[in-house]
């Protein structure tokens, strides 16, 4: 898996619900949060939802890169509320393979030009608070049990 310091390959991915998007695109106002997923991975489950609090903060875009195709996607979305947008890696992989993905969910924060800047894989609430509070955002509330870690 790719890890901070090195470059994030480009790569063209049609959005959930039509469009075309390239990482070119996606980073053109400032860093972005790219977050490989499937939608059978009971880690991604749990993850999913905490990135979609640090997505409505506003402050830091998460986009989901789904392993799956749009109608399994579609189904994920609703049941673990996930709101921000995602592309579909279903055919072959090529991002997940560029990226170097081996374990989802594995994140990457992508900084115009093309920088990873962090890169988490599997659950780990102290990489995820460190992402938070780099949006300003505090992701975990006191009254949630949340794990320390869960391998992708």
């Amino acid at each position: 898996m790719l890890m901070a310091g090195n470059p994030a390959p480009a790569f063209e991915l049609p959005l959930l619900g039509g469009a075309v998007q390239t990482l070119k695109t996606l980073t053109t106002s400032g860093p972005v949060v790219l977050a490989f997923f499937k939608v059978s991975c009971p880690v991604c489950q749990l993850t999913f939802p905490f990135l979609d609090r640090l997505a409505r903060a506003g402050s830091l875009p998460v986009v989901g890169v789904s392993q799956d195709n749009a109608r399994n996607t579609e189904g994920f979305n609703r049941a673990f509320g996930v709101t921000f947008p995602v592309l579909l890696d279903a055919a072959g992989y090529p991002a997940s393979n560029a990226f170097g993905i081996t374990h989802v969910p594995s994140m990457f924060v992508v900084e115009p030009g093309a920088a990873i800047s962090w890169a988490s894989s599997g659950f780990d609430k102290k990489a995820l608070e460190e992402l938070a509070a780099r949006a300003g955002v505090a992701l975990f509330q006191p009254h949630e049990a949340v794990p320390l870690l869960r391998p992708g």
